[in-house]
């Protein structure tokens, strides 16, 4: 994890702060802590209504008028690489591969100086045929979302049968280079969690890396109940049954998933505990929305509109330093565990992954 000392003490659970902001042009924190990592949503729409995100009818989608454009969009990025210092930058949904043009946007992206290592997180729906140009235009790797290999089960929990075409673009990515192919599963309690092995299996298989991720509290519905997660604890339990899990000798720094070696290595499987051992101390990450705001936390009800600055004819640095104060402003935690916690009025799909 990138840090600073501000000279500040670092007190967990402490709300908001008075201090004022050090003349530092990184994206820095009360709490040490540097964002480097920003995570950018491109649409909130989707073509998969997996239960765990949004209800079977969709939801009402965000008007185009409020989406960013790609130039407002570029032009966010440059300032997010050139002044604050970001370094990585993640493409997200929603389901990004819905946005019109996604693979011109990408070389725009992988154009802007410093370079930015570029990622993106999709549901594989349509990555096929393009996986070979997102490689050329500069995509350096892709996460794809998979919680079950059955295709009843996906079925079940898309509410689609789109098995195949996921599967198929899995097999897209890797050979178009993009490296690593990561899998990210969520298990659900009573539907696939016996799926933890089989789909261990089927990565260790085909070269692909697996992320199991213990299911959070950002549905549509509000619906999420803590007695229905698949823990972390559990899902290590369940692997254990047919594999020896080792701690890895890589130093996790800043990422999200505790990994394992698999029956001594050197593949390994990563378990993100967002829920029950919750990493926001090494947190080094920014959000960006579709509609333009920034948001300092996954699960946080605020945000700053820099849509509203773009639009409204402000500066680059203007911009910058209201980028800066948001995340000056960061909390200790997403306080999940807290007995005050509010579940964001955003789902997901809106927010970005």
């Amino acid at each position: 994890m990138s840090a600073v000392d501000l000279g500040l003490p670092r007190v967990p659970g402490t709300r908001g702060t008075t201090q004022p902001r050090p003349d530092n042009p990184a994206l820095v924190d009360t709490f040490g802590r540097v964002a480097t990592d920003l995570r950018v949503s491109l649409t909130d729409r989707c073509n998969l209504r997996c239960t765990y995100c949004m209800p079977a009818e969709g939801l009402p989608w965000m008007p185009g008028e409020e989406v960013l454009t790609d130039s407002e969009l570029v032009r966010l990025l440059r300032i997010a690489v050139e002044r604050l210092g970001v370094t990585d930058i993640r493409l997200t949904g929603g389901e990004p591969l819905l946005r019109p043009g996604l693979e011109h946007l990408v070389a725009e992206i992988t154009a802007l100086r410093p370079r930015p290592r570029l990622s993106m997180t999709t549901n594989g729906i349509g990555l096929a045929k393009r996986a070979r140009a997102f490689a050329e235009a500069g995509l350096d790797r892709i996460n794809i979302s998979l919680d079950t290999v059955d295709p009843e089960t996906f079925v079940k929990i898309t509410r689609r049968d789109r098995l195949s075409h996921v599967l198929d673009g899995l097999a897209a990515a890797r050979a178009a280079g993009l490296d690593p192919v990561k899998v990210n599963a969520v298990l659900l309690r009573g539907i696939n969690e016996q799926e933890a092995a089989p789909l261990l299996r089927f990565c260790l298989e085909h070269g692909y890396h697996l992320r199991f991720i213990e299911q959070m509290p950002l549905d549509a519905q509000h619906g999420w109940n803590r007695a229905d997660m698949v823990t972390a604890k559990e899902i290590f339990s369940l692997l254990s049954k047919e594999f020896t899990l080792t701690p890895s000798p890589e130093a996790r720094g800043g990422a999200p998933a505790e990994r394992w070696l698999v029956d001594g290595g050197p593949a390994d499987v990563g378990i993100i505990a967002s829920v029950t051992r919750p990493f926001c101390a090494a947190c080094e990450r920014t959000r960006l929305t579709a509609d333009g705001a920034v948001r300092s936390c996954l699960f946080s009800n605020d945000e700053t509109d820099l849509r509203a600055l773009l639009r409204g004819g402000a500066g680059d640095e203007e911009i910058a330093q209201a980028w800066r104060m948001t995340m000056w402003g960061k909390l200790a935690g997403h306080e999940i565990n807290d007995a005050g916690f509010a579940q964001p009025i955003r789902p997901m799909s809106a927010i970005g992954g």
